[in-house]
Order: C-alpha cells, then sequence, then structure tokens
C-alpha cells in the first residue's frame, strides 16, 4: 500500500507541476489577449463606433463576450432597453435603432447582428493584432505568387490535377 500510495503521489506531483507551468503560460497569454481586446475596443470607441445593444439580447451579449468581461467594458455599448426590458431608451428611438445588436460607424454607415472583430477592423481604422488573429483563428492573407520568371502551363496544372 506504501508503494501504491508514493505512485499516487508522485504521479499528482507531476499533473501539478505539468498543470501550472502551462497555466502559466497560459496565464500570460490571456493577459496579452485580454489588453489586446480592451485597447480594439477602445480603438472602436476613438473611431467613432457605436454599439446599440439590449440586455436581453443574446446576440448583443455573444458581441460582449466576444471581448472578453474586461474588453466589453471598454466598448462603445449604448444600451436601449429599459429597465423592465419593454421598451427602448430615447436616444436609440432618436438614433433609429429597429434592431440589436446594431453597430453604427463615424460615417454614418450601420451593419446589424453579431459582427465579427475583422468586419469591425474593416469600417474602422482599429488593427487586428497577431495575438488576436490567433485568438480568433483568422488566417492572414497569404500572398503565394509566383516568380517573374516561372510561368505554370495549363499542361503543368493538368499534370499536377492527375497525378
Amino acid at each position: 500500500m506504501n508503494k501504491t500510495l508514493s505512485i499516487v503521489i508522485g504521479v499528482l506531483a507531476l499533473a501539478v507541476v505539468v498543470l501550472a507551468i502551462t497555466g502559466v503560460f497560459k496565464g500570460e497569454d490571456r493577459q496579452q489577449t485580454e489588453a489586446e481586446l480592451i485597447a480594439f475596443a477602445e480603438c472602436l470607441q476613438a473611431e467613432g463606433a457605436t454599439f446599440y445593444g439590449a440586455f436581453w439580447c443574446p446576440h448583443c451579449q455573444n458581441q460582449k463576450a466576444m471581448f472578453g468581461r474586461r474588453g466589453s467594458d471598454a466598448l462603445p455599448y449604448v444600451e436601449c432597453s429599459t429597465r423592465d426590458g419593454q421598451g427602448q431608451t430615447q436616444e436609440c428611438i432618436d438614433a433609429g435603432v429597429e434592431s440589436y445588436p446594431t453597430w453604427e460607424f463615424a460615417d454614418g454607415t450601420r451593419v446589424t447582428g453579431t459582427q465579427s472583430i475583422e468586419t469591425l477592423a474593416q469600417y474602422t481604422s482599429c488593427e487586428i493584432t497577431p495575438g488576436l488573429m490567433e485568438f480568433f483563428n483568422i488566417q492572414s492573407n497569404i500572398d503565394i505568387s509566383v516568380e517573374e520568371n516561372e510561368e505554370i502551363t495549363e499542361d503543368e496544372t493538368l499534370e499536377n490535377t492527375t497525378n
């Protein structure tokens, strides 16, 4: 029984070490990503974007969740629902908001529904950092080009597909 207990304790100690090491690295990555999400949300606000939503709207909650707890606090969010969830605030009535979420950008352009970070970046000059690209699993546009002196002929293309 002492041998079994020693093995169990050894395995648990090894597991704790492994979890501690990987947890530390993930913690650093998480802090960096959180900082980048906050910076992106602050950029949206600086660029004149407005996110109109309602507390009871699941799509609005999903949009906020993309930015994490602290990042969502930095979003240029306007609550459109009255406290009882039965009406719309005067600010949103005056803005002509008809559905949630609604994003309005500095140039007056509006888009509705949950927006990807790429879409938000396209309507603003907010940069998607490499860390955010990884976090959101965004594929960068890779320029695959043929050298000037190389030409791909139709025959070569057909050969490559038949072999």
